[in-house]
């Protein structure tokens, strides 16, 4: 991400993909400042596109992987 523009919020489970409307991941910042969200897979298929046409990509896909805390029972 550039420094000229803020930092944006994390994604959360309500940020679904322009795409096909799965749960948000990636969020790519257009040139003019709007934005894309997109689900990992069409985040994956179109983040070169953006980025090659001046596009900031906030790729948040490494949450997939993380293993959820498990609070045991009483």
């Amino acid at each position: 991400m550039t420094g000229a523009l803020a930092p944006s919020k994390p994604l959360t489970a309500q940020d679904r993909c322009d795409r096909c409307g799965a749960q948000a991941y990636v969020r790519a910042v257009l040139v003019g400042g709007s934005d894309l969200l997109f689900c990992a897979h069409h985040g994956r298929k179109y983040s070169e596109s953006l980025r090659a046409n001046g596009a900031d990509i906030h790729d948040e896909t490494d949450r997939l992987i993380e293993t959820p805390t498990v609070v045991a029972e009483d």
